[in-house]
């Protein structure tokens, strides 16, 4: 049968995944308008910032795919919803991950509304990932990308239903080297371009260096599993679990040689206290103080709607990070109060550096069943 030809709006981003996504869909006979999307606006004559190269080059991409192109500001939407959720994080000693707050509240959101204000039906993106609607449940399943390196259904593990109903992931289907070789044989003008790395808004440059602008240092001791002073750090802000680089301490040998590690071997970040400003490290990849055994996330959501029906201690896969392997865990504990969305996790093998804030995401197989905000880990050494 022949599919239905529909208006899909799509993001153009100005990178190589955006562009093969509109192409496959005008390629499918549908209607496509391109809309750029301006999140940030506070560098634009900054070295660092490339909003200006990025919408030249969606426009080229829109210019040889023969399709309308609108740029839109979502600014100050971004400000309010996104940056300043990921400074109060900061603030409070947590390492935020702004990329899944951009996606649900901005691409997902203000560009789908917008988009829907434009007679869509659909909206695409370039991510990594796929929309499957459940034969049985009726519902909208988020899974995986098939080109497991790029997969990026972490990010996205805050949609739901309604979200996910309007929205397409044509190169989810793909492999990147797939996406290159279309986009080289079709003459796209960003065919090579190369894949954007990092938060948006702060681009490739020295992340202190940004953090500075907005949050005061505050300086305090740098202590080891002894409780020896070995530095001064520049702020707790500044600093992430499992951060080796940066340190200032690197030709300091913590004394006696403590378990999980040696005399030579790096430090790393395994604690903050805010309450007397001090950061704890210890030497050694796996000193026990970076490994744990389960973790508490609240501000859950999830892609159902509700928590995981029938799974709880059902073996399941976790993500405490993006690019780490699925760890297999079990779901202790979910509450579906609105005001109390909280869930457990337990875990067969040490989970490494787990960070408050950043993203726990729980899967069945190739399917993201959602996640919530990492609020505390339990370690396996705990003195």
């Amino acid at each position: 049968m022949k599919p239905v030809k529909q208006r899909i709006v799509v993001g153009l981003s100005g990178g190589v995944d955006s562009a093969v996504t509109a192409h496959l869909l005008k390629q499918q006979g549908h209607e496509v308008v391109g809309i750029f999307m301006k999140n940030w606006e506070d560098d634009d004559d900054d070295e660092y910032c490339s909003t200006r190269q990025d919408f030249l080059d969606a426009a080229s991409v829109a210019d040889v795919l023969g399709i309308e192109i609108e740029h839109v500001n979502f600014a100050a939407d971004y400000k309010d919803r996104v940056f300043a959720e990921f400074l109060t994080e900061y603030q409070a000693g947590r390492t935020p991950n702004p990329d899944v707050l951009c996606n649900a509240e901005i691409k997902f959101k203000a560009f789908l509304d917008h988009a829907m204000r434009l007679g869509a039906e659909k909206i695409a993106t370039g991510h990594y990932a796929r929309v499957r609607q459940n034969p049985h449940s009726g519902l909208f399943e988020l899974l995986k990308g098939l080109d497991a390196s790029k997969d990026q259904s972490y990010f996205l593990h805050r949609l739901n239903q309604a979200q996910l109903s309007k929205t397409l992931f044509p190169v989810g289907e793909l492999q990147k080297t797939e996406v290159r070789r279309m986009a080289s044989e079709m003459g796209l003008p960003n065919a090579k371009k190369k894949d954007s790395t990092g938060i948006c808004f702060i681009g490739e440059r020295p992340f202190r260096e940004f953090l500075n602008r907005y949050i005061a240092k505050a300086a305090g001791p740098i202590r080891d599993a002894n409780g020896r002073q070995l530095g001064e750090h520049q702020g707790l802000s500044f600093y992430t679990l499992g951060q080796r680089q940066g340190l200032g301490i690197g030709g300091v040998k913590e004394k006696g040689a403590p378990r999980g590690g040696g005399a030579h071997e790096p430090w790393f970040v395994a604690r903050k206290d805010l309450t007397t400003n001090t950061l704890w490290v210890v030497q050694g990849h796996d000193h026990p103080w970076l490994l744990y055994q389960s973790l508490t996330a609240d501000k859950a959501s999830w892609v159902a709607g509700h928590p995981p029906q029938g799974l709880h201690g059902a073996s399941l896969g976790a993500k405490t990070r993006y690019r780490q392997s699925d760890a297999e865990c079990h779901l202790v504990s979910a509450l579906d109060n609105p005001d109390n969305a909280t869930f457990g996790l337990s875990f067969g093998q040490a989970q490494w550096a787990v960070t408050p804030g950043q993203s726990a995401v729980l899967y069945e197989g190739e399917v993201c069943l959602g996640g919530g905000l990492i609020a505390s880990a339990e370690a396996w050494a705990t003195a």
